[in-house]
């Protein structure tokens, strides 16, 4: 099957473009300008596409530029949905943009509702979650009509992949964590780290601090879980998952590193929007870990896979998976 380098690229690139996405609503979380601008969709009643730079002032800087690009996501999603359509033979991969389309067009609603609303937490935290399941949706996508993925051969589920998979239904409910703990405004509720107001474990006397511990805790096991990633990946014999494996590791210790120094800087708004950028890379590098564990590439036989074939079943099908 001919590999479309266009698409592949494009797909990339709407990926990086979600990352920044993520990071100008990371930057109206942290500068608390979500009602900066308080109507939807129109901005101060005028076209949000033609609203003047000269009103770009204070948190309607921030709010503003966060809708524009996310209009942007948006019109190229449609975009390469389109191109899928017309040019992808993978049915499933196909389906996955029309997917990405519903994504995006329910995140841009619940954004709305979020102003509208003024800032029920509920609807912040869906559409906080919607913007990591969405970035997964596009990333898989790159990955999936890459030249590697073409090439590549199915096989079975590994260990480093079905650790990795785990992992990112852990950081998943990590970033949820995370998101009901930084729109009910719990991110200082404990103010020291590494301790817990001089202790290893709080008191747990109110939500803010019960949530704020929670996430420390799940930190230090997506911390572990990621040591056993990369285990996995070592043991694998495949040089590709180690790297894939080492990027993850760095990330992680990344974010933590990012997380103690949120909560010691006072929730400084460079740093904690970094905290949660980083956080939707590390979802997405263990999505590509788990993802490209299951395709052999060529003239590779590493130890887990040796001797095995390749996967029976629907997923080793021609069709699905080529």
């Amino acid at each position: 099957m001919p590999t479309n380098r266009g698409l592949h690229a494009f797909a990339v690139a709407l990926a990086a473009a979600t990352v920044c996405l993520i990071v100008a609503g990371g930057l109206v979380t942290s500068t608390e300008s979500g009602l900066s601008v308080p109507d939807w969709p129109t901005t101060y009643g005028q076209n949000p596409f033609t609203f003047p730079i000269s009103k770009w002032v204070g948190g309607i800087r921030y709010e503003h530029s966060h809708r524009l690009i996310a209009s942007t996501v948006g019109a190229l999603t449609i975009v390469l949905a389109v191109w899928l359509a017309r040019r992808e033979p993978r049915p499933w991969v196909r389906r996955l943009g029309y997917l990405a389309v519903g994504a995006v067009v329910a995140q841009g609603v619940l954004g709305g509702l979020t102003v509208l609303f003024l800032l029920p937490t509920a609807i912040s935290v869906a559409h906080a979650c919607l913007a990591q399941t969405f970035f997964c949706l596009v990333v898989t996508l790159a990955v999936v009509t890459s030249p590697w993925w073409r090439r590549a051969s199915p096989v079975g589920a590994s260990p480093a992949g079905r650790v990795a998979a785990i992992t990112a239904g852990l950081i998943f409910v990590q970033l949820l964590v995370g998101a009901v703990m930084r729109h009910t405004k719990a991110g200082l509720a404990i103010p020291d780290f590494p301790l817990a107001f001089g202790r290893l474990v709080p008191v747990l006397s109110t939500f803010p601090v019960a949530i704020h511990f929670a996430h420390r805790v799940l930190a230090l096991a997506v911390a572990g879980a990621v040591a056993v990633c990369v285990v996995r990946s070592w043991r694998s014999g495949r040089p590709d998952l180690r790297r894939t494996a080492l990027a993850v590791a760095g990330l992680v210790l990344l974010q933590i590193a990012l997380g103690a120094l949120t909560v010691l800087s006072r929730r400084d708004v460079v740093l904690t929007t970094a905290h949660v950028a980083t956080g939707a890379l590390l979802f997405g590098g263990t999505l590509v870990l788990a993802l490209t564990s299951r395709r052999l590439p060529a003239a590779s036989v590493p130890r887990e896979t040796a001797g095995a074939g390749v996967l029976r079943g629907p997923l080793s099908e021609e069709p699905a998976w080529k």
